[in-house]
C-alpha cells in the first residue's frame, strides 16, 4: 500500500505564485496510479473544510483521476457549488475547483462501508485544494478562503527566513453511546441527554468518577480497544505515526491520541484526518465523537494542547544549552513574547465557539492566565521538561487551543503571533513556576502588574467568545500577510454573529438560578 512518509514532511509544489497552475511532484502522482490501479480503487472521496473547520467531501469515479491523472491532480478533478459551504462564497461567484493532493492520498478501510459490501471496489480518500473555477486552463487562481491555503501562505511566508516550524498537537476527544439534543422549538423545551458507559454518574459498575480518568488501566478502560482500532487505522491506512494513545482526565469516553509532529500545513491535515477516523470507527461500534470543548458539566473539557518549534535546516533555533532555565533561546523567548502578547485576540481562532471559553475556566486544568514557565501546566504557555540536554526535544506547548478550532488557522495563527514576538523582540515577563490557580488575590495581582507592564495586557484570556472577537477586531495586524483579507474580515464577521445568536438562548441554568426572584 502506498502510504505518506511517516518521518519527512515533503511538500510537493515547486510553485509558491497564487495564481496559475501548479506543478504536482509527478513521481508522487504515478506512486498514486500505480496504487490505485492495483488495489482496484473505484471512487475517490475529495476532502476539504469549511471556514469553521468542519469536514466537507465529493465522491467521484476513480476513472476521473486515472483516465487523465495530469488534468486530475494539476487542475482540477472536479467542481463544487462554494455558495453553499459555509464561508465561501455568494451565489453569484460560486463555481469552484477541488485539485487533489497526491501525498494525501490512502485507501479508507472497507469495514466503514454502511452496510458492507455495498460498494464495488475501493474508496481512496484525497485533500483537495481549492481554486476559483471560471477561468482557462491552468489559469485558476487560489481561492483566498481556503483554509488549507493558510496554512500554505505560513510555510511559504516561514520559508524565505530559511526557517521550517513544526507543530505537535494533541487531541483530545469523547466517544459517547448517545446523546440526545432537543432544540428545535426552544421557546418551549432545550435539552440534551448523554450516555456513556465509563460515565460517573452510571449506577452499574465499574464507573471512572469526575476528574479521574487519567490512564486507567482495563477493564476501567472500556474505550482501549475502540481508540486501538482508530490508532491503527491512522497508522495503516492513512500514513499518520501515532507516538501514544490513552483515556483522559474526564469520566465519559475521553481519550487522547497523539502523532508525530509535522510542518503547520500537514499537521493540519493530521488533524483533520485524526478526527474522520475518530468519528468514523466510533460510528461504526455504534457511538458517536465529539470534539467540542465542554460536552459536559463538572469534568475536564477537550483540549488541543499544541507543541511548536522553529527549525533552520536540522538545527533547532530554540534550543540554548545555556540557558540555565530551560535551556530556551532568546529566539525562543521573544516567539513566547509574540503568542502571549496576542493571547486575547489569538483565542478568538484557536477557541472558536462558545463552548471553547466553558472549558476555559478554572478547576479544570485548562489554562487561563497569560503566563509561561517549564512544566507548570496552569499557564498558557509551558516549555515541557521531560529531560534535559537534548537539542531535538526544545519546544514550547501553548495549552489554550481546543479541538474545535479550524487547525489550518490555528497552526498558521500562533506561528504568525510567534513571529511578531521575534520580529519585535517581544521580551515575556519572568516565568511563573507557581501554580497561579493557588495563588492568593494578592500574589496574582502581582504577577497581573508585571504582565501588564511588559506586555500591556490584562493576565486572564477573554472569558467569552465574544470577548475574544473584540480583542481580535482590535488587535490582528499581525496576522498579515499569513492570513488573507478575506479569510480574516469572513471569520470575524461569522464567529461575531455566532457569539450573539448562541448567547440569546435562555439556558435552563438560568431558570433555577432567577426563575423565582
Amino acid at each position: 500500500m502506498f502510504r505518506q512518509s511517516r518521518h519527512k514532511a515533503k511538500y510537493p509544489f515547486k510553485s509558491s505564485s497564487e495564481s496559475g497552475e501548479r506543478v504536482v511532484d509527478p513521481e508522487a502522482v504515478s506512486r498514486v496510479v500505480e496504487t490505485m490501479k492495483a488495489e482496484n480503487v473505484r471512487w475517490v472521496d475529495i476532502h476539504f473544510v469549511d471556514v469553521p473547520g468542519r469536514l466537507q467531501h465529493m465522491t467521484f469515479p476513480a476513472r476521473e483521476i486515472l483516465d487523465d491523472p495530469e488534468t486530475a491532480f494539476n487542475i482540477a478533478v472536479g467542481g463544487f457549488d462554494g455558495s453553499s459551504i459555509t464561508g465561501f462564497t455568494m451565489i453569484n461567484e460560486s463555481d469552484m475547483l477541488l485539485k487533489p493532493i497526491p501525498e494525501t492520498f490512502a485507501l479508507i478501510p472497507d469495514d466503514w462501508q454502511q452496510p458492507p459490501g455495498v460498494a464495488a471496489g475501493k474508496t481512496a480518500r484525497f485533500i483537495a485544494q481549492i481554486y476559483w473555477g471560471g477561468y482557462k486552463k491552468g489559469e485558476a487562481k487560489r481561492f483566498e478562503k481556503d483554509p488549507r491555503y493558510i496554512a500554505e501562505r505560513a510555510e511559504e511566508y516561514l520559508k524565505e527566513k530559511g526557517w521550517t516550524a513544526y507543530f505537535g498537537p494533541e487531541v483530545e476527544f469523547m466517544i459517547l453511546d448517545k446523546v440526545e439534543v432537543e432544540v428545535d422549538r426552544p421557546w418551549k423545551t432545550m435539552r440534551v441527554e448523554i450516555t456513556a458507559r465509563e460515565a460517573a454518574w452510571n449506577t452499574q459498575m465499574p464507573v471512572i468518577r469526575f476528574k479521574q480518568g487519567y490512564v486507567p488501566a482495563n477493564p476501567y478502560d472500556k474505550l482501549f480497544w475502540i481508540r486501538q482500532e482508530i490508532a491503527t487505522v491512522l497508522e495503516d491506512y492513512f500514513g499518520i505515526q501515532v507516538e501514544a494513545h490513552h483515556h483522559e482526565v474526564a469520566s465519559p469516553g475521553q481519550g487522547e491520541i497523539d502523532f508525530r509532529f509535522d510542518t503547520a500545513t500537514r499537521a493540519a491535515d493530521k488533524v483533520i484526518t485524526l478526527k474522520y477516523v475518530v468519528k468514523n470507527v466510533a460510528a461504526k461500534y455504534g457511538m458517536v465523537a465529539t470534539f467540542m470543548p465542554k460536552p459536559v458539566y463538572a469534568d475536564n473539557g477537550n483540549g488541543m494542547h499544541t507543541h511548536q518549534s522553529l527549525w533552520e535546516g536540522d538545527k533547532n533555533l530554540f534550543y540554548d544549552p545555556n540557558d540555565e532555565y530551560a535551556e530556551l533561546s532568546q529566539l525562543a523567548r521573544y516567539y513566547i513574547g509574540g503568542i502571549m502578547k496576542h493571547a486575547r485576540a489569538l483565542v478568538a481562532i484557536t477557541n472558536p465557539t462558545t463552548s471553547s471559553y466553558k472549558r476555559l475556566v478554572p478547576g479544570y486544568e485548562a489554562p487561563i492566565y497569560i503566563a509561561w514557565s517549564k512544566a507548570n501546566r496552569s499557564a498558557i504557555i509551558r516549555v515541557p521538561n521531560y529531560m534535559r540536554g537534548i537539542p531535538k526535544a526544545a519546544r514550547i506547548e501553548f495549552r489554550a487551543p481546543d479541538p474545535s478550532t479550524n487547525p489550518y488557522l490555528a497552526f498558521a495563527a500562533m506561528l504568525a503571533a510567534g513571529l511578531d514576538g521575534i520580529k519585535k523582540k517581544i521580551e515575556p515577563p519572568p516565568p511563573v513556576d507557581k501554580n497561579i490557580y493557588a495563588m492568593t488575590p494578592e500574589e496574582r495581582r502581582q504577577v497581573e502588574e508585571v504582565v501588564r507592564k511588559q506586555l500591556g495586557v490584562p493576565l486572564q484570556l477573554p472569558r467569552t467568545l465574544c470577548e475574544a472577537i473584540e480583542e481580535l477586531e482590535n488587535d490582528h495586524d499581525w496576522l498579515f500577510p499569513i492570513f488573507t483579507k478575506e479569510m480574516l474580515e469572513t471569520w470575524i464577521e461569522m464567529k461575531k454573529e455566532e457569539c450573539l445568536r448562541i448567547e440569546s438562548y435562555p439556558h435552563p441554568v438560568e431558570f433555577y438560578e432567577y426563575f423565582d426572584i
